[in-house]
């Protein structure tokens, strides 16, 4: 089975990083980030807003919460929302992620 991980970043350049780490640790087949969002939020009894990049990151299952423990590691927030869960993918997405890199000819 796949997993999807959506997190949101400060910048395009800190899910850049952070994508390319994770990739070079095989925890994650792709990232897809896109492109500055307004975030509103409660945190610490207050209210807030800010400019973020939304990231979507695709991996197996089976390394769902290694990905999410490491990139709560990596990420540059102190308490970063990180949010995963299993999905049903395609079978060439799923061949890919299963083998994170081997898959074949598919755009991603």
């Amino acid at each position: 089975m796949s997993a999807l991980i959506y997190c949101p970043f400060p910048d395009a350049e800190s899910a850049r990083n952070v994508g390319e780490q994770l990739l070079d640790e095989g925890l994650i087949g792709c990232i897809n980030i896109g492109g500055p969002i307004q975030s509103f939020f409660a945190w610490g009894g207050e209210r807030g807003e800010g400019e973020e990049c939304p990231a979507l990151l695709k991996t197996d299952a089976q390394l769902l919460e290694l990905a999410i423990s490491r990139l709560e590691e990596l990420h540059p927030y102190d308490s970063p929302a990180v949010l995963g869960w299993p999905c049903v993918a395609g079978k060439a997405t799923e061949s890919w992620l299963r083998t994170l890199g081997g898959g074949g000819s598919v755009r991603h």
